[in-house]
């Protein structure tokens, strides 16, 4: 018997805000599967309203609202059963972001979860890497967006240790990161690296993936660290103009792509680690499969 739904994740980041509808197929006897069926983004970047004036803007309020109602409409066609929306750094921090989730459930009927840094992190990391990983092998797992970055230790297939850090790609552009936070990071990396011969680094996140799609590699192989430095080195040789007019980047992937290459390229340095994979997963893909077993535990209880 053959059973498919689709569930759908909204991520509310500090940079952009996502929808991932997924397709859960059921076999019995067989392991369930989770196929992205959908993905919309839009950059709405709460985090440069946020991390400089504390407060989400009057006419990104609006742009949110826009967006969730254009979302709901979306899931309602798509006939998805079941859906989670979950907010950030941004919305965490933003002294009227309690408002504007009142204001989304009051006119969209979308009900949004604020999340602290740590559930992030523990989401991100129960997303289904064994497909991806060799559970012989140890990793740190860098999830890079707007507002924070989520690393994750995984040995022999399990999480070891989970952080939150406030080194994020907008407040990295807004000049608003200490240099207390990266030494902090570069502490917490190598305490946490250091019982083990070996590391990889696996990256998430859209600016990596963006890098990925660029290299032209195999899905499964990694970028080495002398890929990704070399690829950072000439991107700073091209004006930001430049980034979209000649090397066909979009307009809010292009500033921010630059601060995103530093957190990861610091981490592979840190880490000691040569290579970084890159699995094209993220928080949405960890909300997905959230909903998925939390029902599954439910309907056992």
């Amino acid at each position: 018997m053959l059973s498919i739904k689709k569930y759908a994740a909204i991520d509310i980041g500090s940079n952009a805000v996502r929808l991932l509808i997924s397709n859960i197929i059921e076999q019995k006897g067989k392991p369930v599967q989770f196929k992205k069926n959908s993905l919309v983004r839009v950059p709405i970047r709460l985090g440069a309203d946020v991390f400089i004036k504390n407060r989400i803007s009057k006419d990104n309020t609006q742009r949110m609202l826009d967006t969730m109602l254009a979302f709901k409409l979306l899931m309602k066609s798509h006939k998805v059963v079941k859906y989670k929306a979950c907010a950030t750094s941004a919305m965490r921090e933003s002294e009227n972001g309690k408002r504007i989730v009142d204001l989304v459930l009051e006119q969209a009927g979308i009900s949004i979860d604020i999340i602290g840094g740590e559930e992030e992190a523990a989401i991100i990391a129960a997303t289904d890497l064994n497909k991806y990983i060799d559970n012989n092998k140890t990793y740190l797992y860098v999830d890079v967006g707007g507002g924070s970055t989520e690393f994750t230790v995984i040995h022999q297939g399990k999480p070891v240790a989970s952080r939150s850090f406030k080194i994020g790609t907008v407040r990295l552009l807004n000049d608003m990161v200490k240099k207390e936070s990266w030494q902090e990071l570069e502490e917490w990396i190598k305490f946490n690296a250091m019982g083990y011969d070996k590391i990889s680094v696996i990256g998430s996140g859209g600016n990596i993936n963006k890098i990925f799609k660029i290299s032209g590699k195999a899905m499964g192989k990694p970028l080495t660290y002398f890929y990704l430095t070399s690829y950072y080195n000439m991107l700073q040789t091209y004006s930001y103009e430049e980034r979209i007019t000649e090397l066909d980047l979009n307009q809010d992937r292009a500033d921010v792509i630059i601060p995103a290459m530093r957190i990861y390229l610091s981490s592979m340095k840190w880490s000691g680690a040569k290579n970084i994979y890159v699995p094209k997963i993220g928080l949405a893909d960890g909300i997905i499969k959230s909903i998925y077993y939390d029902t599954v535990s439910s309907n056992t209880q």
